[in-house]
């Protein structure tokens, strides 16, 4: 038939930017055959294979290709081109993208049990993203795409999902986090299992994880209240006795405020709970402030000079008897035993 109904390709190349289009065969129709001399263009992020009944021949990088034997050294040995091609021949081309696939979501669709050394077995969910590209091209084709025309993210992320699910388990076990590590320390888990995953399945099928994150790490509710529990707890660990005192000082400037709220608060038991580790210093504090209420009342002890409440016959203090003529006649303000003129209005006593 000679040339007659051939189609003779001059130009070899891929433009499509269809987006998570890993692969792409180029299109050979039966009548399409590569002459001497095409041109063969490879952009950037891409890589061409050349294949021959089946076998890989040749791998083209980034770069402006004249086809000639020459630069087809593995397919002029199929060929068996002794001296060079001379007519046109069919194989199949290959287009890689190179460049990174990002924003692919994994997630657990079911709960997995893993071992915590603080709270025992649990449930647990989680989810993230990670991105991918590819760094071997020929083993990629070997591994997975074999020949079919089109692969894509869609093709693989099943596959690539599924190997991050039911190995996450093994990769927390490996680092040693607990539950509470986990909640933590998410970003430096994050590089323990891109490290992990990479080294055990993406690298073996000529892929590079390049980014793997642990978006989200969900427990059961109770282990979930236990972590924020424990989490204040461990906040407020080393200012506690700073924490009591304050709360204290502000009960006792509140009951200040409001002289008939400190024997409800001492009813109720709220100074007795909160004051715990500083009862001493509580109970003088508030002896304290019960003679400066007494002494606001108008009356002193005669033996101790401590403040009586109103109508007082003994003194709380000592104990000691007290006379009735503890106030000035003319203006009935309260006066010191043994006191010669009143300090109110100056009247002798």
């Amino acid at each position: 038939m000679g040339l007659i109904g051939r189609q003779l390709l001059k130009v070899i190349e891929w433009s499509d930017t269809r987006s998570g289009l890993i692969s792409y065969k180029f299109p050979m129709t039966d009548r399409a055959e590569i002459m001497n001399g095409s041109s063969l263009t490879v952009r950037e992020g891409q890589v061409a294979i050349f294949t021959k009944d089946g076998k890989i021949a040749d791998v083209f990088a980034p770069g402006r290709y004249k086809l000639e034997t020459k630069n087809l050294p593995v397919l002029t040995s199929l060929m068996k081109w002794a001296k060079g091609f001379k007519s046109p021949f069919k194989c199949d081309v290959y287009f890689i993208n190179t460049t990174q696939f990002t924003g692919q979501k994994w997630g657990t669709s079911n709960p997995f049990t893993m071992r915590d050394k603080d709270f025992g077995m649990i449930r647990i969910r989680g989810f993230g993203s990670y991105s991918f590209r590819v760094v071997d091209a020929k083993l990629l084709m070997i591994e997975m795409l074999g020949s079919k025309p089109n692969f894509t993210t869609a093709d693989i992320q099943e596959h690539l999902r599924s190997i991050i699910t039911s190995n996450i388990t093994d990769v927390i076990a490996d680092s040693k986090f607990s539950a509470l590590d986990l909640s933590s320390k998410l970003s430096q888990f994050n590089e323990i299992a891109k490290t992990a995953l990479q080294n055990k399945f993406f690298g073996p099928i000529g892929l590079n994880l390049s980014t793997f994150v642990v978006e989200n790490i969900s427990f059961p509710e109770n282990v979930e209240k236990a972590i924020d529990e424990r989490s204040g707890v461990g906040i407020m660990s080393d200012k506690m006795g700073s924490y009591v005192q304050m709360q204290q000082a502000q009960a006792m400037r509140d009951a200040a405020k409001n002289q008939g709220s400190i024997g409800t608060m001492f009813g109720m038991g709220m100074m007795g709970g909160m004051g715990g580790m500083m009862t001493g210093q509580t109970g003088a504090a508030f002896g304290a402030m019960n003679q400066a209420k007494d002494a606001a009342s108008g009356s002193f002890c005669s033996g101790c000079g401590a403040g009586l409440k109103p109508g007082a016959k003994f003194c709380g203090e000592c104990g000691a008897k007290q006379a009735s003529g503890d106030k000035c006649s003319k203006c009935g303000h309260a006066v010191k035993p043994g006191a010669k003129f009143c300090p109110e209005c100056g009247s002798k006593i």
